[in-house]
C-alpha cells in the first residue's frame, strides 16, 4: 500500500513539473485547441513575440455605434497564449457606445486613455453601478455581468481593456434579441416591447422573423 502511495505521488510530481513552462508562444499555423494553440519551439521564440503594436492605432468609428474595438487576442498577439489574458483597444467618437453586453468567460478592466467615458454594469441583484471616468482612471467589470461604455462628451475617447481570459466570450444584448431569427411574437411576449418596435430594431440590426 505504501509503495502505491509513493508511486502515485511520484507520478503526480513528475506530471506537474512536465506541465510547468515559462511561456507558450502560439504556433498560429496549427489548429487551436480548447487549451489554446500549440507552442512554438523555444529556440524559435523571439522578443517580438511578446510585443504587440496593434493597439497604438485608433480604430474606425464610422459605423452604427460610432465606436471600434481593436482586439489584442492570441490571434494577433501570440505571446499571450496560455497566459489566461487578452486585451483590446476601445475608440469612441462623440456619442459612441459599446452597447450593453457580457463576457461569459472573463472579468474586464478598463483603463481610460483619452476623453471621458461613462461606464457601468448591472449586478445579478439588478443593482446599477455607473461612473464617468476621466483619463487615467480604471474600472472593473465582474465576469458575466451586463455592462456598457458610452462617450457622452464632445471629443473622441479611447481606452484599453484587459480580460482575465484568453477567450472572454462576447454576447451583445441587442444582437441577441434583434439580430437573429428569434420570432417577433416571442420577443414581444418576453420583453413587453410592442411588435412595431421589435420589427424596427430587427430592421436596423439585420434580424428576421
Amino acid at each position: 500500500m505504501m509503495m502505491r502511495i509513493i508511486f502515485l505521488l511520484s507520478l503526480l510530481f513528475a506530471l506537474s513539473n512536465a506541465s510547468v513552462q515559462d511561456f507558450c508562444v502560439a504556433n498560429l499555423k496549427r489548429a487551436e485547441t480548447p487549451a489554446g494553440y500549440p507552442c512554438i519551439r523555444p529556440m524559435h521564440v523571439k522578443a517580438s513575440d511578446f510585443v504587440f503594436s496593434g493597439l497604438g492605432t485608433p480604430g474606425n468609428t464610422t459605423n452604427i455605434i460610432s465606436a471600434a474595438v481593436t482586439p489584442g487576442f492570441v490571434g494577433q498577439f501570440p505571446g499571450l497564449n496560455g497566459l489566461g489574458l487578452s486585451t483590446a483597444r476601445l475608440d469612441l467618437a462623440p456619442k459612441g457606445v459599446i452597447p450593453m453586453h457580457t463576457h461569459p468567460g472573463a472579468s474586464e478592466v478598463l483603463f481610460v486613455l483619452d476623453g471621458y467615458i461613462t461606464a457601468g454594469f448591472i449586478s445579478s441583484a439588478n443593482a446599477v453601478y455607473v461612473q464617468t471616468l476621466k483619463p487615467g482612471q480604471v474600472m472593473v467589470f465582474p465576469q458575466g455581468l451586463l455592462h456598457f461604455q458610452i462617450n457622452q462628451g464632445k471629443a473622441k475617447a479611447a481606452a484599453f481593456v484587459t480580460f482575465s481570459s484568453a477567450n472572454p466570450g462576447l454576447q451583445i444584448l441587442n444582437s441577441a434579441l434583434f439580430a437573429n431569427n428569434l420570432p417577433t411574437d416571442l420577443i414581444v411576449g418576453t420583453t413587453f416591447l410592442d411588435a412595431t418596435t421589435v420589427k424596427k430594431l430587427k430592421g436596423v440590426l439585420g434580424g428576421t422573423g
